[in-house]
């Protein structure tokens, strides 16, 4: 039984409730769902178009009829290779091929058909070279540079290219700066296999992960850079056999016998001391040094239940690479800087040291 219509004659007649806004009582109804085309008629379903999902998407191709709108995707074929398969790459290559070859039938001589559509390559211009006359006056600048050095390379392009090096950089150690200094001063100056032996038989704890990044250090540098091969000819020709019978009388070639062997060569180092050189091609550290890194978190338990953040160092070590080579061009220079600083700066030399050439016992004026 509804009390609605009683409800507001009681409330006209109420003196405290004039000013009270009434809210008139709205009888609801229940709400059917159609479920599976039930509620609905067929020609209801046929004619009543559905609510897009993405009403900016009808708009924009309401703007532009022209724009091409997003291809349904193929259904599975049974036996058909999936979408994450290895193989559809290969296929999906091979059927732009054939609709390159299909383009290039037909297509137009001057345009250039990338994934099935016309390229006008003055269009393509405007993004690969968008200066062209800055790109001019570059490569102007560039040739103008090189005639007027004749094509002659300044020294440390020639150092580049004569002379071999390696820099390899270290994951995070969990050590300080401090104690990975040492190493790192330890190592400094040494051959990378007498390094290798220092950390080898070394009391430190972090002399084992440096151990294991100089002879990654090492491998990394004969196999990219092609560094300390020049001893290849030698153990060459210590596992060959000399005794081994020559055939129809020819001697064997041994790699590095008709060149001679080189002797050792004395040089001092910049410290002063001596260093004996018998392989030039010899891989040395010529700098090693440490960075610091990230900081992590450990727990410091106290007494009284407090708890304090200990702060753990995390260090790199990176070294540069490089060959005997270059301590002896080094050495070489060094001993001429002495030389001439010996002679002065200032001397005064009337003519240049030059053979004389056409003499004759008669004067030519």
């Amino acid at each position: 039984m509804s009390v609605a219509a009683p409800s507001r004659r009681l409330a006209g007649r109420c003196l405290f409730c004039q000013n009270l806004p009434i809210r008139p009582r709205v009888q609801h109804q229940q709400q059917r769902t159609a479920v599976f085309g039930r509620g609905k008629s067929e020609n209801a379903t046929t004619t009543e178009a559905k609510p897009s999902s993405n009403p900016v998407l009808d708009e924009y191709h309401r703007k532009n009829p022209s724009a091409p709108s997003a291809q349904p995707q193929e259904r599975p074929v049974p036996g058909d290779l999936a979408a994450s398969s290895i193989f559809e790459d290969d296929r999906r290559a091979q059927r732009q091929q054939e609709e390159y070859a299909a383009a290039a039938d037909g297509g137009d001589a001057g345009n250039t058909k990338v994934g099935g559509k016309a390229r006008d390559p003055n269009n393509m211009l405007r993004v690969l070279d968008p200066d062209p006359n800055s790109r001019e006056r570059w490569e102007r600048k560039k040739v103008i540079q090189m005639v007027r050095r004749g094509g002659r390379l300044t020294d440390q392009q020639v150092i580049k290219r004569t002379e071999r090096e390696h820099l390899v950089k270290s994951q995070n150690f969990k050590t300080s700066v401090k104690k990975l200094g040492m190493l790192a001063r330890q190592i400094q100056g040494k051959t990378i296999e007498d390094a290798i032996v220092q950390m080898r038989f070394s009391k430190k704890k972090i002399a084992q992960d440096i151990l294991k990044q100089l002879e990654y250090a090492r491998d990394e540098a004969v196999v990219m850079r092609g560094m300390g091969l020049g001893g290849v000819d030698s153990a060459a020709e210590e596992n060959l056999n000399d005794t081994s019978p020559t055939v129809s009388g020819v001697e064997p070639m041994i790699p590095g016998r008709a060149e001679g062997k080189e002797a050792p060569l004395q040089i001092q180092l910049k410290s002063g001391k001596r260093h004996t050189v018998a392989d030039p091609s010899k891989i040395y550290i010529d700098q090693a040094w440490v960075g610091r890194g990230p900081y992590g978190q450990l727990p410091d338990f106290r007494a009284r239940g407090n708890t304090n953040i200990m702060r753990t160092p995390w260090t790199s070590l990176t070294v540069l690479l490089k060959e005997e080579v270059t301590r002896i061009r080094e050495y070489e220079e060094r001993k001429e800087k002495r030389r001439k600083s010996k002679v002065g700066k200032n001397l005064w030399v009337p003519l240049p040291d030059r053979p004389v050439q056409w003499q004759r016992q008669w004067y030519t004026f």
